[in-house]
């Protein structure tokens, strides 16, 4: 949730200053639905989008991105991660289509859950009454694939602008690392960048994760980024 939220709710959820528009890397194919999202932050996309891809592939990213971008602009805005549904009330969603945006991630972590579902419907039907709220939402698939048990629910999210989160081909991780390298003072050579894709699970948060490892190791032993040095510090 945003400072300019009217629902002043307390969330054990705050986002990362690091993931914005500015730092996310797109895979060919995503170009799309970054801008969708743009609009989406700024006003000038309203209804609802839903985008899907698998953990790790970066939407997490994007609807902090949005959120992050709608702060800017002093828009309110509301981040909701659903996987810790559990631990918290649908009464959560009342009110949101109030605001300006509204990002619900990882909504399949509700299917089959007939209280969650059909609160994520209301939601949705409020917002479509709505003229100026943007509803993004996101799952680990498409509608239809998420196990929703609600038919209505899986018709109002197909209703909307759908995307699939496209995939980046290693050489674009490759330069996603040597960028993110760039930006904290590192020189990460192409064969150090390759090895670590070749050793490592290939998700960008991951090796980002690794990354910000490495950064502070270099710092405290004053080394370079080189193959030894990463086996030394990983125990590869």
């Amino acid at each position: 949730m945003t400072q300019n939220s009217p629902l002043q709710l307390s969330l054990p959820v705050h986002l990362p200053d690091d993931e914005t528009f500015n730092s996310y890397y797109p895979a060919a194919g995503n170009d799309e639905l970054i801008q969708t999202l743009r609009a989406c932050a700024e006003g000038r996309s309203q209804g609802a989008v839903y985008l899907w891809g698998p953990v790790k592939s970066g939407r997490t990213h994007l609807m902090h991105a949005a959120c992050a971008h709608a702060n800017e602009l002093e828009r309110s805005s509301f981040y909701i991660p659903l996987g810790i549904h559990a631990s918290i009330s649908t009464a959560l969603l009342e009110g949101l289509e109030q605001l300006d945006l509204v990002c619900i991630d990882d909504v399949d972590a509700i299917a089959g859950h007939p209280l969650w579902e059909e609160a994520i419907f209301d939601l949705y039907n409020r917002v479509a009454e709505q003229k100026h709220c943007a509803l993004v939402v996101s799952g680990s698939a498409a509608p239809i694939d998420a196990g929703f048990a609600l038919p209505d629910l899986i018709s109002r999210m197909q209703w909307g602008l759908n995307y699939q989160l496209q995939p980046m081909a290693d050489e674009e991780k490759l330069v996603a690392l040597q960028r993110r390298a760039a930006m904290r003072g590192l020189q990460l050579p192409e064969d150090v960048g390759r090895f670590l894709l070749n050793r490592l699970a290939r998700d960008l948060r991951t090796l980002f994760d690794v990354l910000d490892r490495l950064d502070k190791a270099s710092m405290v032993h004053q080394r370079k980024l080189t193959i030894p040095f990463i086996k030394e510090m990983l125990r590869l």
